[in-house]
């Protein structure tokens, strides 16, 4: 499925917090709805379920919940990892991590329409997602971030405006440690778009988050 999306591409990817523990009727479960609800209501463009530990009925329900509030919109609905998932509950596609099979296998068992991101931390990463068959790539950390700690120090606007360079066409969201303040050295880098967690934490300040980083699109490329 080509992302035939305009520049800058949004992707909220959720927070993780809920557990093994919750279920549907759960406070985080109904969080979750309400966050995906607001972005499709703000023109996000893309929304991750990036909820690990749940298990794998309660996924389900979350995610074939979600795909009823995206349906018809301009919102797509990624999965992380479970492409089971995201096919049985009706979701645009899956988010692949390094861990994940490989996008090509992906492709070749679910078909062309199936949209497929992948995380990528490196060049080399970003590369093979091309080859494989991805439809576009998170690239990242670009800032310092806590949470992406495992994945060495940041990469840096330099990095990212080599690596957007190296695989022109292919599109490369930026993430890791991104606000309002820094997404325009992001864009002017050359990202094809933003992806974030806190970054879309508050869903009562979508259109000053989504008007801020669309109006800072257009400076030049970064040098």
């Amino acid at each position: 499925m080509p992302l035939n999306l305009s520049k800058p591409i949004l992707y909220l990817i959720t927070r993780g917090a809920t557990t093994e523990a919750t279920t549907s009727d759960a406070p985080e479960f109904k969080q979750i709805l309400g966050q995906v609800s607001a972005a499709v209501a703000a023109g996000i463009d893309l929304i991750q379920i990036r909820e690990k530990q749940l298990t794998a009925r309660v996924l389900f329900e979350l995610v074939f919940g979600a795909g009823k509030l995206t349906r018809g919109s301009n919102t797509r609905l990624l999965v992380n990892d479970r492409v089971d998932i995201a096919v049985g509950a009706g979701a645009d596609g899956v988010h692949l991590t390094t861990q994940s099979l490989d996008a090509r296998t992906i492709r070749r068992t679910f078909g062309a329409e199936l949209l497929i991101g992948a995380s990528t931390h490196s060049l080399n990463e970003v590369r093979s997602a091309l080859d494989e068959g991805a439809d576009f790539a998170v690239f990242g950390p670009i800032f310092e971030t806590e949470s992406k700690l495992q994945f060495g120090s940041p990469k840096g606007l330099d990095e990212l405006s080599r690596v957007v360079r190296a695989v022109s066409g292919f599109p490369v969201l930026a993430l890791g440690g991104i606000s309002r303040l820094n997404a325009a050295g992001c864009l002017a880098a050359g990202a094809n778009g933003i992806a974030g967690i806190s970054l879309f934490d508050e869903t009562e300040n979508f259109s000053g988050i989504i008007g801020s980083i669309k109006n800072s699109e257009g400076g030049r490329p970064h040098e």
